[in-house]
């Protein structure tokens, strides 16, 4: 067993005695990445992954493409570290959705910020409700750059009638940072409404998160 062996399973035994509990962030990373990459030191990467990204958290979100950019991260590796967080991102939202009810602002919101959590770009959601506010489904409906994405109406009012909803939520993010409505928000919402009252659906609201913050278009009057 080689020097590098050695730190490795002693790292392995710190995390089997006492889970993640007086490990740093990077300590935790290197952990990760000896499932990738099955032998020698990779402390040293685990601090190029850190410095390059900024945060433990920023690390685990980051595309694949910009990953494998950080010298001895190949695409096997990038794809674990990906993997990673949107497994533990899958776990949290199925037991969010599981007979998950969104009758009040505050539980949509809650929902959304878990559900954009890792998104890098603009991306829109549908939630299909039925009349009591629980969650029948939540379609992603597509994904733009970082400033835009267009919403396709038709498949709007498909997923509605699909899933039998009473009403539905449009959602989307701003990954800019600023969750204020632009004038292209007031407009698809505007044509989301129409369709959904022609079949007799109810649009409950269009909610735009950004970093951790979000604004309902119920709630500041948008919808009157």
């Amino acid at each position: 067993m080689g020097v590098h062996d050695g730190h490795r399973e002693r790292v392995r035994r710190r995390f089997l005695e006492n889970g993640l509990s007086g490990f740093a962030d990077h300590e935790a990373l290197e952990l990760l990445l000896y499932y990738a990459i099955p032998q020698g030191n990779v402390n040293p990467l685990a601090h190029a992954l850190m410095d390059r990204f900024g945060s433990l958290s920023a690390v685990l979100s980051a595309p694949v493409e910009l990953l494998t950019e950080v010298k001895g991260v190949g695409e096997r590796t990038a794809v674990l570290l990906r993997l990673t967080s949107q497994i533990a991102r899958r776990a949290r939202l199925s037991d969010l959705e599981r007979e998950l009810v969104l009758n009040s602002r505050e539980q949509v919101g809650a929902y959304l910020l878990e559900l954009f959590s890792n998104e890098p770009n603009e991306a829109v959601y549908q939630l299909c409700l039925d009349g009591k506010g629980k969650l029948l489904a939540c379609k992603r409906l597509g994904e733009g750059s970082v400033s835009a994405v267009t919403v396709d109406v038709r498949k709007v009012v498909q997923n509605a009638i699909f899933h039998t909803a009473s009403s539905v939520i449009l959602a989307h993010n701003h990954p800019s940072g600023i969750a204020l409505p632009s004038e292209d928000d007031h407009a698809v919402t505007a044509r989301v409404r129409a369709a959904l009252d022609a079949i007799g659906v109810r649009l409950e609201d269009h909610i735009i998160v950004a970093d951790h913050d979000f604004v309902s278009f119920s709630e500041s009057g948008y919808l009157m």
